[in-house]
């Protein structure tokens, strides 16, 4: 009995050391490590979060998540000796991602604005644009944003061109998006009247053929948009800008930039 019982314990420790073994070594695929974490090579990860939907700065493409977010994250990890590790993560909730620690920043097209600079810390300006209106091609009704009132306005959850839009039309006459291309896509229907997004997003989703669109009057405002790490890490924000800075000097940013906007995307508007 005592050697029946033996072997039984014995057969199953060793069972339970190859599921766990095989659980280790299973990683679900697209996955990332943890925040931190290190990857095969030995180089401490640097994990970096997106949308993901927000075309041409993070989108999937052949099942692949590409760029120009996507690119900068893996230029400044090169500059700083680290594992490149995009992830994806709704808009909405990116920066409770971040305070949770499922990245340590997020590359997103974040907008500086006061309210975030109280909950994150940010980095140089890795971009500039501004927030633009949008309406269906042919339309003479939206010249400017005064003519917005009580219309049907498409914003990005979660997004400042959300603020913008609760100050120029009725909130019920708002509707929000995951992705700034599904609310364009939305304007030639009639569901929508205009879209606010990203100057440069609505002026490559024209150039593209994404549908009949222009964009009308001034922009909204002018943006920086940086990259975001926890509130008081400092030393990932030194680190970054100098990443940052270096690849503004080798030419790699021009190179990145020329590649999905046809422009440098950091100058001055």
């Amino acid at each position: 009995m005592k050697k029946a019982k033996w072997t039984g314990i014995l057969l199953s420790t060793v069972l339970m050391s190859s599921l766990l073994l095989a659980a280790c070594g299973l990683q679900e695929s697209g996955s990332a490590p943890a925040a931190g974490g290190q990857a095969d090579s030995g180089k401490k990860d640097f994990t970096y979060a997106m949308s993901g939907v927000y075309k041409p700065f993070s989108f999937k493409e052949n099942g692949n998540l590409t760029g120009f977010d996507v690119e900068i994250g893996q230029a400044l990890a090169e500059k700083m000796g680290m594992n490149a590790v995009p992830i994806t993560n709704p808009f909405e909730t990116i920066i409770q991602g971040l305070d949770s620690k499922k990245y340590d920043s997020i590359i997103g097209s974040l907008t500086v604005t006061e309210e975030r600079q109280k909950a994150v810390s940010f980095t140089n300006a890795y971009y500039r644009s501004g927030s633009q209106i949008f309406v269906q091609e042919g339309n003479t009704t939206i010249k400017s944003k005064e003519d917005l009132k009580g219309k049907k306005i498409g914003v990005v959850k979660a997004s400042n061109y959300l603020d913008w839009a609760k100050k120029l039309t009725d909130e019920d006459k708002i509707t929000t998006y995951d992705s700034d291309i599904t609310a364009l896509l939305d304007l030639p229907t009639g569901r929508l009247d205009a879209v606010i997004t990203d100057q440069v997003v609505g002026l490559r989703f024209i150039k593209e053929g994404g549908g009949k669109v222009m964009d009308v009057g001034e922009p909204l405002s002018f943006d920086e948009q940086a990259i975001a790490v926890r509130k008081g890490d400092q030393e990932s924000v030194d680190r970054i800008n100098k990443a940052l800075d270096e690849i503004i000097k080798d030419g790699t940013y021009e190179k990145i930039s020329q590649k999905w906007f046809g422009r440098n995307i950091l100058q001055k508007q």
